[in-house]
């Protein structure tokens, strides 16, 4: 991995806290319209993004399962991953619970309580297992590619795959095409990452220049304490690696330097999605594996945003001074477990997950206005766990099927590009 363009994103951070700083402080009566203009530059990396994911995991996620073989063995790893999926989100759920109860974050919040009665503005709906299952299945594949649906792409890609490997024969050209058009797309992807250290120097720009650094100061208790959390659950993770993987997991966390810091910078674990598959497979994990695994985990594994719902979920009874005994707590939690997985693709998740169950448990949604000032922030921190533990289930599933090679360049038996070197900008066509 290109340790210069480690750095270009760094330097883009650094840059974008600078800027920021200076035009909160400096421009006051235009800082909104500055925040504005320079956040278009990340919305439209964020959008190259979105255009180049769905085409990305169709392909990708068709040619991994293709080469499976049997269907017992998709069957297997599927159960594999989520058994792991479903012990992480738990964890992260139990933690979360556990520390914002040591720490009572908001047992004394110092600012003023939000009105029970105030609007959010969150698209919040009641959770039923008919809306999540039905949500599910698309209605058309063209639709779920346009809205980014991973989940639904993932349904549909598994019955394609499958339908593929029973007319070998006929499935013959079509997967050659799928083949190329993964090497086509991670082409495209290479493109599409020049432009991330400006969208991350724009990202950090606009939220530090929108907000200011001092709106963080109203609530440092709430993200020291969620910060603490984020870190304690990162032990857990790496120390999980090491004991499944062994000593070489370290080279999977310098691996994944890059899409950790797009994914914290951005506030999104989906623009981090391509750079973090092309970690894993230059960590040793079958192609097979990471394309299957990683779009999963990107619906059902979201670590970090699991333990943001009880820890903020909790905080905001204790502002409101409302009892929660433990039987109720892990009630809430059960309830996390479940409706955490029905929103995918919406923007704030996090929040309209915490909103919806909030309402159950006749909590005020009104709480949470409290906390969407620095969500930004928060984000951060939530999207760059996702992608650690995304990474972590994809190896450790690899492991288990003992699909976990050495260390090596990207080359033909990847789904990148052989002439492409990860993090150098790409030779032209036609330029050599």
């Amino acid at each position: 991995m290109s340790n210069r363009f480690t750095q270009y994103i760094l330097a883009a951070m650094v840059l974008g806290i600078i800027m920021g700083a200076a035009i909160y402080n400096f421009l006051p009566d235009t800082r909104a319209e500055w925040a504005s203009a320079i956040n278009l530059i990340a919305m439209m990396f964020l959008r190259l993004i979105k255009m180049i994911i769905a085409p990305l995991v169709f392909a990708t996620l068709v040619g991994g399962i293709a080469h499976m073989g049997s269907g017992a063995k998709l069957g297997r790893i599927f159960a594999k991953t989520m058994g792991w999926f479903i012990s992480a989100s738990f964890v992260s759920l139990l933690l979360g619970l556990v520390m914002v109860n040591l720490l009572q974050p908001g047992a004394n919040f110092p600012g003023t309580l939000p009105a029970a009665g105030q609007s959010t503005g969150l698209p919040v709906s009641a959770f039923s297992i008919e809306k999540f299952l039905t949500h599910l299945i698309p209605t058309s594949i063209a639709d779920a590619m346009a809205q980014n649906e991973i989940l639904q792409i993932v349904i549909f890609a598994v019955f394609f795959s499958v339908a593929m490997g029973a007319m070998p024969e006929r499935s013959k050209p079509i997967l050659a095409m799928i083949d190329d058009i993964s090497h086509i797309m991670l082409k495209v992807t290479s493109y599409v990452m020049l432009f991330a250290p400006l969208a991350v120097w724009a990202a950090i720009t606009a939220t530090v220049a929108k907000n200011g650094l001092a709106v963080l100061w109203k609530l440092v208790v709430f993200m020291g304490g969620f910060y603490l959390s984020l870190a304690i659950l990162w032990t857990i993770l790496v120390i999980v690696g090491f004991i499944v993987i062994g000593p070489r997991y370290s080279h999977l966390l310098k691996l994944i330097r890059e899409p950790l810091m797009i994914a914290f910078s951005t506030a999104s674990s989906e623009a981090a999605y391509p750079k973090t598959l092309e970690g894993l497979n230059r960590f040793g994990a079958s192609s097979r594996i990471s394309s299957f695994v990683l779009p999963l985990g990107y619906s059902f594994n979201l670590d970090g945003t699991m333990m943001y719902c009880t820890f903020a979920s909790i905080f905001i009874a204790q502002s409101y001074h409302i009892d929660m005994p433990l039987g109720t707590q892990l009630a809430m939690l059960a309830t996390l477990m479940i409706t955490s997985k029905g929103v995918a693709g919406v923007p704030r998740a996090s929040l309209v997950v915490i909103a919806s169950t909030l309402a159950q448990f006749n909590i005020p949604e009104a709480g949470l206005l409290m906390i969407m000032g620095i969500d930004t922030f928060l984000d951060m921190g939530r999207s760059a766990t996702n992608v650690i533990g995304n990474t972590l289930a994809t190896s450790v599933v690899a492991k288990w099927e003992g699909e976990l090679g050495p260390e090596h360049a990207l080359g033909p038996g990847d789904v990148v590009p052989e002439d492409m070197v990860p993090g150098e900008v790409p030779a032209m066509a036609g330029h050599g």
